[in-house]
């Protein structure tokens, strides 16, 4: 996979662009279950590295030298790619007019993607980016013990839309130092895996996916190959303007592992892949409470709000996922579940998911696949920061934000997962519809527990500010068509 005629820009940093601040706590207290491993400073946030990078999968792909495309619309050239590792040494990965054609954008620290983007050369759905550490790495966190806070707003995102944000482990320098013949690496955007084992990437383990590509039926961009990538994925944000969920899905193996057919799981094999595609997700909605996520509801997605991720852990072991909410000054403690059968658990945790899985009679591939104990494994090892926009050519996203499937009795605990009509979301309808939508995450920080965000109790006194931790309680993969 060579790089050549990249004749636009391969990294995004606008020169006023700062995105990440790493924090610390000054005067620790231990929060339970046991303390994080405090940041020898004095407190407060330092500012990090501010650029992203283009995921592979959306840029052009042209013969090594020339501008003959190796793709063009979801079908590969045969005569360039008569076989992967042919494939892989004839065809070069373009660099990417982030603005003109892919609708990223950013100011002071707000990076804002838009779904549809319009340009000389066709139209763009979607985009996926990465967070880097430098021009040929991505940033690497380990949030055991930490937490994870971003400011967003996704009151231009509606139904059927998904405003993503996650963690993937995958290789940080993209796959360069395992696979010698994947020469373009983290700063092409190279190297992406997930829990569904998407088919769909172009590229994977240094080859092409081109053999056994067969053409999407309802999606002029996107095909499936013989091959996969799987690995473990966090997603910490996965959301529009009704639902929103933050779900763990684990894997049996660490990293990057390329699988074939139907190892790859999918429609027909579901559970076959070495990794967890359902995960243990909370829906505040799903679990329950119908009137804690929306417009003007509890957390109001007409305005931007903060969103904090605690990641504790016990004996290096992620015991707990917790949740809260910032905006306007209040700080928003987690909604409880509400099931029958269920306790009211208010974060993630292994008995929530056992107790999840059996109230909503759904199969435990989360605890199949080695639950908390194999995500944590993956978050020690490092995990690559996503985020993104897309639509959802498998399902209309209808899992996270209407009733799903739409043959289950909706009044059935866990098929209802938002308000959203069971005909929406269907993608022709978004792209032509509701084009502008769009999602702007801000304000990234991560540090100790309690580091990353102030706020006044929503049920204490006027002026009480709080900065300690709350007591315990297809993926997509789109292209832009150059």
């Amino acid at each position: 996979m060579l790089v050549a005629g990249a004749t636009t820009p391969d990294i995004f940093r606008p020169s006023l662009y700062k995105m990440l601040f790493q924090c610390s706590r000054s005067s620790p207290s231990s929060p339970s279950p046991s303390p994080p491993p405090y940041l020898p400073s004095s407190g407060g946030c330092v500012t990090q590295a501010g650029r992203i990078v283009l995921d592979a999968n959306w840029r052009w792909v042209h013969n090594v030298g020339g501008y003959t495309n190796c793709y063009t619309g979801n079908t590969w050239d045969t005569t360039l790619c008569p076989d992967t590792k042919t494939c892989a040494a004839n065809c070069a990965l373009d660099g990417a007019d982030y603005t003109g054609t892919y609708g990223i954008t950013a100011s002071g620290n707000a990076l804002t993607l838009k779904f549809v983007t319009n340009n000389s050369n066709g139209k763009n759905i979607g985009s996926r980016v990465y967070l880097m550490a430098s021009d040929t790495q991505y940033q690497m966190f380990k949030l055991l013990n930490q937490e994870f806070t971003f400011d967003v707003d996704v009151s231009n995102l509606g139904c059927g839309l998904n405003g993503a944000l996650y963690f993937s482990e995958m290789d940080a320098d993209g796959g360069m130092a395992k696979y010698p013949t994947n020469k373009a690496g983290a700063k092409y955007g190279t190297g992406y895996c997930d829990s569904q084992c998407p088919r769909d990437i172009k590229f994977i383990a240094g080859e092409s996916n081109s053999d056994g590509w067969v053409p999407s039926s309802n999606d002029a961009n996107a095909g499936t190959g013989n091959y996969g990538a799987c690995c473990n994925e966090m997603d910490v944000w996965e959301a529009n303007n009704v639902a929103a969920a933050y779900t763990p899905h684990p894997c049996t193996q660490s990293g990057l592992v390329r699988c074939s057919g139907t190892s790859c799981g999918g429609t027909n094999n579901r559970y076959g892949s070495e990794c967890d595609p359902d995960g243990c997700d909370f829906n505040s909605y799903r679990m329950g409470d119908t009137t804690f996520y929306g417009k003007g509801l509890t957390v109001d997605t007409s305005q931007k709000f903060t969103v904090v991720t605690q990641f504790i852990a016990s004996g290096g072991t992620l015991s707990e996922i917790r949740r809260l909410y910032v905006q306007n000054g209040k700080v928003i403690q987690n909604s409880k579940v509400n099931i029958p059968g269920m306790t009211a658990y208010d974060s993630i945790t292994s008995a929530f998911c056992s107790a999840q899985k059996t109230a909503f009679g759904d199969t435990d591939s989360f605890g199949n696949k080695g639950g908390m104990s194999n995500m944590s494994k993956a978050m020690a090892n490092g995990m690559v920061l996503v985020m993104s926009v897309w639509d959802d050519h498998a399902a209309n996203m209808l899992w996270l934000d209407s009733s799903y499937p739409t043959t289950a009795d909706p009044s059935k605990p866990g098929v209802k997962r938002g308000t959203c009509a069971t005909t929406s979301g269907v993608p022709t309808d978004v792209e032509s519809q509701a084009p502008n939508s769009s999602v702007t995450y801000s304000n990234v920080r991560f540090g100790d527990i309690g580091s990353t965000y102030t706020g006044s109790s929503s049920g204490g006194s006027s002026g009480t500010t709080t900065t300690t931790a709350p007591p315990s309680g297809a993926t997509q993969v789109k292209y832009g068509q150059w």
